[in-house]
C-alpha cells in the first residue's frame, strides 16, 4: 500500500512559531503509512493577480505551490489567528491553488484545518475562515477532523508540542482522520 501524502501548510512564516512547531510534532507523529510534508516557500508567493496567473507568466512560486498540491493526497492547514481570522498566507495561497476555479489543485482534495493559538478557543474563528475558504475554493474539507489547541504561549513556553503527549496523540488521530478519506477516494 502506497503512502498518504499530506502537503502541510503552515500560515505562521516566525520559524519559531507555535504553528510552526505543531506541524513539526505532526510529521514527527505521523502514523505509519502517512507521509506530512511541511512546505516552505510560502513567504515567496506573489499576492494573487489575475493578470499574473496566465500560461508563462505564472510567478515560479505559484507553480511550486501547484504541483506540491498536485503531487499530495491530501491538504493540512495549520493555522494560527490573527485578528480573528487566517493569516493572508494562507488565504493567498488558497487563491493560487484554487485557480483555475473549478479544476485547481484543490478540486476534491480532502482538507483538514488545525493549529494553536493564544486565546482560549486555540484559534477556531481563523480555522472556520480557512475551511470556508477551501470549501469555496473546491477542496472536500473534512468538517469532523479538527485540532484547536489554546493557550498556545503558555502551554507551550517550556515544552514544544511534539513533547506533549495529548498534542502527540492528537496530531496522529488527525493524520489517521485524513488517511481514511483519502484512501477512500
Amino acid at each position: 500500500m502506497m503512502a498518504t501524502t499530506v502537503l502541510t501548510l503552515v500560515g505562521s512564516l516566525r520559524n519559531g512559531s507555535t504553528n510552526r512547531q505543531l506541524a513539526e510534532a505532526t510529521a514527527l507523529n505521523a502514523p505509519d503509512g502517512v507521509d506530512v510534508n511541511v512546505y516552505s516557500g510560502l513567504e515567496n508567493l506573489p499576492f494573487y493577480n489575475e493578470d499574473q496567473d496566465v500560461e508563462g507568466q505564472v510567478p515560479a512560486a505559484a507553480v511550486e505551490l501547484r504541483a506540491a498540491a498536485a503531487e499530495a493526497d491530501a491538504l493540512l492547514l495549520i493555522s494560527p489567528e490573527y485578528n480573528g481570522t487566517m493569516p493572508a498566507v494562507l488565504k493567498n495561497a488558497i487563491d493560487w491553488l484554487s485557480r483555475p476555479f473549478g479544476a485547481g489543485a484543490l478540486k476534491d482534495l480532502p482538507s483538514v484545518v488545525i493549529g494553536t493559538a493564544f486565546g482560549q478557543y486555540g484559534g477556531v474563528w481563523a480555522q472556520d475562515e480557512a475551511r470556508k475558504a477551501l470549501t469555496i475554493a473546491g477542496a472536500n474539507v473534512l468538517e469532523d477532523v479538527k485540532l484547536s489547541i489554546p493557550n498556545s504561549v503558555v502551554r507551550f513556553a517550556e515544552l514544544h508540542p511534539k513533547d506533549d503527549a495529548e498534542v502527540a496523540s492528537q496530531v496522529a488521530e488527525v493524520l489517521q482522520g485524513i488517511r481514511a478519506v483519502a484512501e477512500s477516494n
